[in-house]
């Protein structure tokens, strides 16, 4: 299994770019207090707005904290918000997707009918309800994106259960007297699971960008506490007097949702067993 996956590194050099940039930030996450040469909520208000020098190399905001140090704490804060996202997605999504696909009829039905209904509303405008319902917070707010991404990977895997419950191996686990959790987690599950890993790896991306936009208004992380949306929010009010304060926060979340993106596309590739005959 290492060598296959040390192989498939040397071969795709944008999954490993992308997998080197997003164990840097894990490890940037994890060394937070020994890297960040401030601490992120100390305030010098003789100090604000500052740009980039000697002590403060990205900078201060406008009350004059340092820039460098808040983007280092809030990775560990944004990264949380995409995998939390991502993990109630699956555990809301993937057992709801499996059963209208394997058992069908009116339990189908029903289902996609409520998937169609989710999937009907705009994603962040059902998120912000959604969070509006649990309480404003970081974690309230990515399980509302969590539940808000889960109809996705329901029609998902919906979709691929539907295909793989008429093989013939399916069948004779069936005729062999298997129960339905069985066939469920021994047959379908591992032959259904590959485009919910590179659907995983696109939606840790939507789940960063969702991240950004509650920070952005106030329903993500609350002050004084830093995260890159909660930062692009404050620098977006001085933008026309110091736009480089959205310079760093925007690019750290551009560059992650890329390699997430990326990640995906690679993986895609890597699973699909027609691109591998070619």
């Amino acid at each position: 299994m290492l060598t296959r996956f040390t192989k498939w590194l040397r071969r795709d050099l944008r999954g490993a770019a992308s997998l080197g940039f997003l164990a840097l930030l894990l490890a940037l996450s994890i060394a937070a207090p020994v890297l960040a040469p401030h601490s992120p909520t100390n305030q010098n208000v003789n100090n604000t707005l500052q740009e980039p020098n000697a002590d403060h190399p990205l900078g201060t905001d406008d009350l004059g904290r340092d820039v460098l140090s808040r983007l280092i704490y809030g990775a560990p804060a944004t990264l949380y918000a995409s995998f939390l996202a991502v993990a109630v997605a699956i555990l809301l999504g993937v057992p709801v997707g499996l059963l209208a696909g394997f058992l069908g009829g009116w339990v189908d039905d029903g289902i996609s009918r409520i998937i169609d209904t989710l999937l009907s509303f705009p994603a962040i405008v059902l998120a912000i309800a959604v969070t509006g319902a649990l309480g404003i917070g970081l974690t309230n707010g990515m399980i509302a994106v969590g539940i808000v991404f889960s109809p996705q990977l329901a029609r998902l895997v919906r979709a691929q259960t539907l295909i793989v419950k008429q093989e013939l191996y399916v069948d004779a686990a069936r005729v062999f007297g298997a129960s339905v959790a069985r066939i469920l987690w021994k047959h379908v599950v591992p032959n259904a699971i590959q485009p919910v890993i590179v659907q995983v790896t696109l939606l840790l991306a939507v789940a960063l960008l969702a991240e950004a936009s509650l920070s952005f208004l106030g329903l993500g992380v609350q002050p004084p506490q830093p995260s890159w949306g909660a930062m692009l929010a404050r620098a977006y009010h001085y933008m026309e007097i110091a736009p480089e304060q959205m310079y760093a926060p925007g690019l750290a979340i551009l560059l992650t949702a890329l390699a997430f993106n990326a990640l995906g596309e690679s993986l895609r590739v890597a699973l699909d067993p027609t691109m591998k005959l070619r």
